[in-house]
């Protein structure tokens, strides 16, 4: 039965009339029918659910995107609580720099964390900055400390070349982790390093940033910052760099390591070649500057010799706290080295040793220059300084053998002998110590004069029986050596053990008229600022060598240098003093002399105490000693020694029992001074001479 539109359900009452199924199939309606409704209704309702499904895809994007900024903002939030509040940060002040300087101004070394002084943009190229914005970052003047299109460029060029080719941090970014943040590679850093980064470009303009990245970027071997690594690469300040050596350092700081111009120079060159390409590209220098820079590629010079300036550099090191006390900012220390006399003695030591230290078995030396007021010309701790650190020039105590015999004389001078008193050279025996000469001859009677220039150990021993070992010491205290000496009879062969820099000093009262000397090696300290914070006064340790013994003393040391074991050595036209010294078994040899411009020690023999083949102090040391101190003294106006001549006055009573006088006849020169020493005996205390200990 079929209902009638008032007899259906309510809820259909008002509902249109819906055609039969069946009816719709039977007569569908013709395409192209303008009549057809059915078809219209059906587009309507097609474009409405896909605005539907568009407005829905718009919907939940803005959804995601805003949880998306919100996480971020958490994120960034966080990694933000990590940092310190950013009202109380602040850039951390850079380790400083000490530049260490020869007297002539240049440099020797620097000391620091840094290896090198800070800059200023001002007093350095304008390439020179411009070649890191070049390569590092392009937009470095336009961005805010983060390059969204630079972010983006890199990304694209990674993703090409499915790898990681360029990195979208900018130079405010960099700067942001070296002066903040660890050099760990995760997505936290990343956040904190573009905070700091925002932070640092509200808080400094463009080219402070700038000027605070180039004095903290590392650049390898130990170089941080763009003045440290000039003078490590190519031995000069920032401040005189060329295009193509400012290309070098900018674009080393992608990869120190791998681009180091000394290690991979055709790396490095390349890499710099790009830099310049980029600095034309962008107007920083002009095609006709940047075809020269290709065509002269920057060269990194070799490093020759054996690095002693460092041993002197430590030595500054070392004192220096004394003078300043702790160095709160860069300085700069003006010493007394001479860089001509320090690379003279470098070299003549480290071809000695190179050409006979094998054969000799020698295979370490030290040499200290000494003005006669005891400014430290040069300083050579060892054979090589990348080899070993430990300065023997300054450190190392060893036994100075007959060098140390002229303290023995000066003490007998001032108890009243002269060089014309005549002591016997004849074998002795003092409480069971028999000190022999090292050719086992003997002369007999002889004066003073002889038995010094010969080196006679028998006379020396008779010596120091008759003014005591305690005498002794105190002379040797009052010339400067602070070293503990053993006051015993074999301490006039040399058997304590004493530095070359004491045995120098004591040398240097000889050559200056018998003043104390204390050695010192610097002139002045200043701040970058020009602010002198140190300056060496002229001062004076007073007279500690009387005229009359010191006139005496230099009449015994020519004669050393005239007829003796130094008569290989002598400087034509100079008056000339020294005295060479070999220790028992061939351990350490010596050569110690001086002219009134100069006093210098030679050492030679082995860290761990073994034994020279038969290497005296009139043999190699000598030999160092000899063409240093000529080379030293090359085309310089002779000049006198201050203490003059002992002209043969009246002599004093002589200590002991009266010896026959007779003068011998002059001997050729001996060829060593060295002896065989047995140990001396120690003096019995009270309570061993009590009870036969």
């Amino acid at each position: 039965m079929r209902l009638s539109p008032d007899d259906r359900p309510s809820r259909f009452r008002n509902a249109p009339a819906q055609p039969e199924p069946s009816r719709q199939l039977r007569n569908p309606p013709k395409r192209g029918n303008k009549r057809s409704g059915g078809g219209g209704g059906g587009k309507r309702r097609g474009g409405h659910r896909r605005r539907s499904f568009l407005g829905g895809l718009f919907y939940w994007t803005m959804v995601l995107g805003l949880w998306c900024v919100i996480g971020l903002g958490g994120l960034i939030a966080y990694h933000a609580s990590q940092l310190p509040p950013i009202d109380q940060l602040t850039v951390p002040k850079r380790p400083p720099n000490i530049a260490i300087l020869a007297a002539d101004g240049s440099l020797l070394a620097n000391r620091g964390e840094t290896g090198g002084r800070t800059v200023t943009i001002g007093e350095i190229p304008p390439y020179l900055p411009r070649a890191f914005v070049a390569i590092e970052d392009r937009r470095f003047y336009e961005h805010f400390g983060i390059d969204p299109i630079g972010i983006t460029r890199a990304l694209v060029t990674n993703l090409r070349g499915r790898g990681v080719a360029q990195g979208g941090s900018t130079l405010t970014q960099q700067l942001a982790k070296n002066l903040f943040l660890t050099q760990e590679r995760t997505a936290a850093r990343k956040i904190q390093e573009a905070i700091l980064a925002l932070w640092l470009e509200r808080t400094y303009t463009k080219d402070q940033i700038l000027e605070l990245y180039l004095n903290r970027v590392y650049f390898g071997s130990g170089a941080y910052g763009v003045e440290a690594a000039a003078q490590r690469y190519f031995n000069k300040s920032a401040r005189s760099v060329t295009i193509a050596e400012a290309a070098m350092l900018a674009g080393l700081v992608q990869a120190p390591s791998r681009l180091a111009p000394n290690r991979n120079p055709e790396a490095a060159e390349k890499r710099a070649q790009l830099v310049i390409a980029a600095m034309a590209d962008q107007g920083f220098i002009t095609q006709a500057a940047a075809k020269t820079a290709l065509t002269a590629p920057a060269e990194v010079p070799e490093r020759v010799g054996a690095g002693s300036v460092n041993y002197a550099a430590d030595y500054v090191m070392d004192v220096l706290d004394d003078f300043i006390g702790a160095v709160d900012g860069d300085v700069t220390v003006l010493t007394t080295i001479d860089s001509k006399l320090q690379a003279s003695a470098e070299t003549i030591l480290v071809d000695a040793l190179s050409a006979q230290g094998a054969k000799l078995n020698a295979s370490q030396g030290a040499v200290v220059s000494l003005a006669p007021d005891g400014a430290i010309r040069a300083l050579i701790g060892g054979r090589d300084y990348t080899k070993s650190q430990f300065n023997r020039a300054t450190a190392a105590r060893r036994q100075p053998g007959s060098s140390f015999k002229p303290l023995v004389y000066l003490t007998a001078m001032e108890k009243g002998l002269t060089p014309d008193t005549i002591r016997d050279d004849a074998p002795v025996s003092i409480k069971g110590w028999e000190p022999e000469n090292y050719s086992r001859n003997y002369r007999g009677p002889v004066t003073l004069a002889t038995a010094m220039q010969h080196s006679l150990n028998t006379v020396a021993a008779r010596l120091i029986q008759e003014v005591t070992p305690k005498e002794v010491v105190r002379t040797a205290q009052r010339l400067g050596i602070s070293s503990a000496l053993q006051p015993n009879l074999s301490l006039a062969l040399g058997t304590s053990e004493v530095t070359p820099l004491e045995m120098t000093a004591a040398y240097a009262t000889f050559a200056n008229g018998g003043q104390s000397v204390l050695p010192y090696v610097i002139r002045e300290v200043r701040q970058t600022t020009g602010k002198v914070v140190y300056a060496r006064k002229a001062t004076s340790l007073g007279q500690v060598i009387q005229p009359q013994y010191l006139a005496m003393m230099d009449t015994m040391f020519t004669g050393v240098m005239n007829g003796g074991t130094g008569s290989k050595f002598n400087i034509p036209g100079w008056q000339v003093g020294g005295k060479s010294g070999t220790t028992q078994d061939y351990g350490d040899a010596w050569f110690v002399g001086f002219t009134a411009k100069l006093v210098t020690a030679v050492w030679v023999g082995n860290d761990d105490n073994s034994k020279m083949k038969r290497v005296t102090g009139s043999g190699l040391p000598g030999e160092i000693w000899g063409k240093y101190m000529k080379a030293a003294h090359a085309g310089a106006q002779p000049i006198p020694l201050p203490g003059g001549f002992w002209q043969g006055a009246p002599r004093p009573l002589d200590l002991g029992a009266p010896v026959a006088e007779a003068r011998q006849p002059e001997a050729p020169p001996p060829t060593s001074d060295r002896a065989w020493v047995p140990p001396a005996p120690q003096e019995k205390n009270f309570f061993e001479r009590l009870f036969g200990g």
